[in-house]
């Protein structure tokens, strides 16, 4: 009975081990997945991206009209009065601003959106 469990052991021992073409197979499937995977990736960030930025700019509209509300003037507004309207204010820094109009916009990742106004609501992909 030792005999024939020793025989076992020592047939399931001699093959320990992938063969050469079960590994190529695993690395070509690797590669397929990822080739699929990365670009899908990579346009969810981007995205991701946009949206952010778009986010930004439209919450920083309500900030910017009660700016403009208590002053008459969108002069003298930068980016300390305008999180002092609202503590969640993210833009990139000061809005372009005169008396009458402004342009704020927003960086997330190299996604620049922008709105200027008054009167736009709709954020543009571009700088101010």
């Amino acid at each position: 009975m030792i005999q024939r469990i020793r025989q076992r052991l020592d047939a399931s021992s001699a093959q320990g081990g992938f063969t050469l073409i079960e590994l190529l197979v695993v690395i070509v499937i690797i590669g397929i997945l990822l080739a699929i995977a990365v670009p899908s990736y990579l346009g969810f960030r981007e995205r991701a991206n946009d949206s952010a930025a778009q986010s930004n700019v439209r919450a920083a509209l309500p900030a910017v009209e009660a700016y403009y509300a208590d002053n008459g003037t969108y002069s003298g507004m930068d980016l300390a009065a305008l999180q002092a309207i609202d503590q969640n204010v993210s833009l990139d820094g000061d809005p372009d601003v005169t008396a009458t109009t402004y342009c704020i916009q927003s960086t997330v990742g190299g996604q620049t959106w922008s709105i200027s106004g008054p009167g736009d609501t709709t954020p543009a992909e571009a700088a101010c």
